[in-house]
């Protein structure tokens, strides 16, 4: 995930372990990190983007339980029923 306004020098206390670990993987050449820093920037990278597919996730549950959403949607669907139907029956022909 790119910066974009360049990058913010912060401090981090976290567990011995989990350092001594990242810190390992470095150090073994395991992981494609350069350095220590790559690490966590890579891992807060991937965990920003599982709460974001999260918050995602509650608006669709948000969407099933609304009410005048499901309305919208079965109109929306009943109107373009027709050219489904046609989309479909010339995807049926086309295939060998």
């Amino acid at each position: 995930m790119p910066a974009a306004r360049g990058k913010v020098r912060a401090t981090v206390r976290m567990p011995h372990l989990l350092y001594d670990g990242a810190r390992q993987f470095v150090d073994c050449a395991v992981s494609p990190a350069k350095n220590i820093n790559d690490v966590f920037v890579t891992a807060m990278c991937g965990y920003v983007k599982v709460l974001g597919r999260s918050q995602i996730d509650r608006s669709f549950v948000e969407m099933k339980e609304d009410a005048d959403y499901q309305k919208e949607a079965r109109l929306i669907a009943e109107e373009f029923s027709p050219s489904d139907w046609e989309a479909f029956e010339f995807a049926e022909r086309e295939i060998p």
